[in-house]
Parts: C-alpha cells; sequence; structure tokens
C-alpha cells in the first residue's frame, strides 16, 4: 500500500494473520573490548566512544552454519513442520563461501530439505526486515503454503576484514539469527512492516573505490572509515551530491509503519534497532524516535557488537525471553542499510516466553 503523497512515498503493508511463530539465535563466544585493547587489536579511545563491552566472535564456523543453526531452533519453536515452509529467505552481509556458490541451498538442506525456492538477499543490516516484508507479500499471494523461514548469517573473522578498526560507527560481530513467519500463529503477530530509501545517498558506501573491477576481486577489503573519509573530502569540493541525514529517513520509516500499524510511539514498549556504536545508535535511532531510556535495547546489543542483519531480531529474541516484553506489548523493529533504506515493522507480543 502507497501513501498518496509524493514526498511520503513508502513500500508499506499493514498485514493480517501473518504471525512470528518462532526465533531463534546462535551468538558465539563472546570476546571482551577490554582484552581486544591489552592485546594492541583495538584502540583505548575507540574503545571508549563506541561504548561496546565485548563483541561476539567465531574464529571457525561459518555463516551460513550460523544460520543454520539459528534456522533449526526456530522451527523447532515455531510449531510448524518442514512441510508448512513454502520459501527460504537468506539475508547476508559479507561473504558466505565459494564464489558462485548457492549459500541459500546449503541452508535449505540442512534446515527443512524440501524442494522450495531458497533465496539470497543481499540488503545488508536490513537483510532481515527487507525479508520479513517480503515474506508478507508472498504469503499474501500464495495460499498454498502456511509459512515462511528466514535466515541470516555473518562471520567477519576473514582476512580482508579488520573488525576491531574497519568503521568508526561500530564493531563488527558474528552470529546467526532465524524467525519463521507464519499465516496461522505466533508468539507475536505483525501488524505492519514498510521501507523506505534514499538513493542520493549510496555514494556513502561506494566513496572512492572504483565499481569495476569489483575491490574484492583485486585483494581490497571491507573498510567503511576510508569510504567515510573519501566521501567528506568529496563534499568539502563539491565533488558529491548532498547528503541527507539518516535520522530524518528512520524518523519517516517509524512514523508511517507505526500509522498503517495504528499503534502510536508512546505504546512502544520497546524499540530493536541495529547494534551501532552508542554515538551512531543515540544520533540515528535515539534522538530522531525520541525514545525514552527504557525502550532501547542498547545495554544487551553493547555486549554482541553490530552483527549485519541479526541484530533487531537477536534483540527481540532477547527482550521476548527474559520478559521485557509480554502478551499485550508492542515493539517496533528497525534497521537500516546502504543505499540508504530504513526497514520497520511492528508486531504485538501474543504470547509469555516459553521457559527453559
Amino acid at each position: 500500500m502507497r501513501s498518496g503523497r509524493e514526498d511520503d512515498l513508502i513500500e508499506l503493508m499493514r498485514t493480517h494473520d501473518l504471525f512470528l511463530a518462532g526465533i531463534g539465535s546462535q551468538v558465539p563466544e563472546l570476546i571482551a573490548t577490554e582484552s581486544a585493547v591489552a592485546a594492541g587489536r583495538f584502540d583505548e579511545a575507540a574503545r571508549d566512544s563506541l561504548g561496546y563491552r565485548s563483541i561476539a566472535v567465531s574464529a571457525g564456523t561459518s555463516a551460513p552454519d550460523l544460520a543454520i543453526e539459528a534456522g533449526r531452533k526456530a522451527l523447532a519453536a515455531s510449531g510448524h513442520q518442514a512441510d508448512d515452509i513454502g520459501a527460504l529467505l537468506h539475508a547476508y552481509t559479507h561473504h558466505q563461501g565459494p564464489d558462485g556458490w548457492s549459500a541459500s541451498h546449503y541452508i535449505l538442506r540442512h534446515t527443512v530439505d524440501r524442494p522450495v525456492s531458497a533465496v539470497e538477499l543481499k540488503q545488508g543490516c536490513l537483510g532481515m526486515l527487507s525479508s520479513l516484508e517480503i515474506a508478507a507479500h508472498r504469503l499474501a499471494a500464495d495460499p498454498a503454503h502456511d509459512a515462511v523461514l528466514i535466515t541470516t548469517g555473518d562471520n567477519y573473522s576473514t582476512p580482508t576484514v579488520d573488525r576491531w578498526r574497519g568503521s568508526r560507527l561500530f564493531l563488527m560481530a558474528d552470529a546467526g539469527a532465524a524467525v519463521v513467519v507464519s499465516r496461522r500463529a505466533g508468539f507475536a503477530k505483525v501488524l505492519a512492516v514498510g521501507s523506505r530509501s534514499d538513493s542520493s545517498m549510496e555514494v556513502l558506501h561506494r566513496a572512492g573505490e572504483e565499481i569495476f573491477p569489483p575491490g574484492i576481486t583485486r585483494g581490497i577489503g571491507l573498510n567503511f572509515d576510508d569510504r567515510e573519509t573519501k566521501v567528506v573530502e568529496l563534499w568539502a569540493t563539491g565533488q558529491a551530491p548532498p547528503i541527507h541525514n539518516l535520522g530524518t529517513l528512520v524518523a519517516a520509516t517509524a512514523r508511517q509503519v507505526l500509522d498503517e500499524a495504528g499503534v502510536s510511539m508512546n505504546k512502544i514498549t520497546k524499540v530493536c534497532h541495529i547494534g551501532f556504536g552508542r554515538d551512531s545508535v543515540e544520533a540515528t535511532v535515539v534522538l530522531p524516535l525520541e525514545l525514552e531510556e527504557h525502550q532501547e535495547v542498547w545495554d544487551y546489543l553493547r555486549t554482541i557488537g553490530h552483527t549485519g542483519a541479526a541484530d533487531p531480531f537477536l534483540a527481540l529474541e532477547h527482550v521476548w525471553t527474559t520478559g521485557q516484553v509480554g502478551p499485550g506489548d508492542h515493539v517496533l523493529i528497525i534497521a537500516a542499510a546502504p543505499g540508504m533504506e530504513v526497514g520497520a515493522a511492528v508486531v504485538e507480543i501474543l504470547a509469555p516466553a516459553p521457559t527453559a
């Protein structure tokens, strides 16, 4: 459904009979940032600025295998059988395995093992929310199946990434997350989901690097800081277009999805957001949405780091299983990705968390 005003165009969907039936995660060992400073891998000033206590690091488990473990947990908790799953959507931000190989079908084989479509979604840190939006449309259009399995997994323990110094905005962490989206029932009901983009900001993650041949084929690793520095240089000389404020895009997306759901911001118990460093979370989420401290999930995410697309769903699982939200509470899930694009969903918690 689209808004009627040109300046407020957004892809949104008020959902009916759409649920989160099961949720799962695979978070590897937590490495204290203090120990990274002591080992000379991380600067103490950066540690103090970012605010992370620890980050999740997997030395040897592949990204797809992290996703598989999370997917199995989500499926087991969902009440669905493998035959109910009509598609698998796998989101990721970093390389998954051999070039030209399909990680999504590997995950499909080791989760539901059914002859259904398995799609890879390269949508950055917004991947799981974009997958939720796609799943909502698929289930609305195809009554043949009752559920979709969404997974994500990333492992930055690769030679081309320095997770400790690759960005001044966050520390890259490893994890898998998954959720089963169902038309039947679940622990939470999806009231609305939507996304909004501002393509004038795509230069933020491109500046200073040639598009072809792709950098990874020339041995150039992932370093957001180099590109951000180049953007500032280009902007100062008038060579780059004006960069709009990401917080404005976050606020506009959240406002319209909340309106579509019929829920006001003061009715939101928790906001499950991306795990950027403290200053970035403040600038892009807390201040634009005027969050109260009790609505944030930063205290949890600061122990894990920025895991790519998994962040908001790791946070959702955490606040639900720890009793921070319960039946009748509303949760806003929000994330952003290079492009820039922001997505959001409003869910109502229907069931208390199962006991261990």
